[in-house]
């Protein structure tokens, strides 16, 4: 077998994994698994750039590239969903009342 369909073998089953894994979280935990997905994220974006800048290889560059990119976008987005979701259960402050007459 060659090792292209080893890995995209691997790949369409962590896929699966993934959904199947995700889709049985509750609703309560999606923000502590947020954070620690993070994490990961922040590492897969590390590992990224240091295959990428150790390689020479035209190929495995431009794939680098890619993957810089979507670790990237993929730790900014939970980023910002992490915060959407701490805010809705911070108290909003009361907004100041404005004394009539000035």
């Amino acid at each position: 077998m060659s090792d292209g369909f080893v890995w995209l073998t691997i790949f369409v089953l962590s896929v699966f994994v993934g959904i199947e894994v995700i889709s049985k979280v509750s609703s309560t935990l999606h923000t502590p698994l947020m954070s620690g997905a993070n994490a990961i994220h922040g590492i897969i974006l590390l590992g990224a750039v240091l295959v990428t800048g150790s390689s020479d290889d035209t190929a495995v560059l431009v794939v680098g590239l890619i993957a810089i990119v979507l670790a990237a976008v993929n730790l900014v987005g939970g980023f910002v969903v992490t915060d959407r979701m701490l805010q809705m259960f911070s108290r909003k402050k009361p907004a100041k009342r404005q004394e009539a007459g000035r």
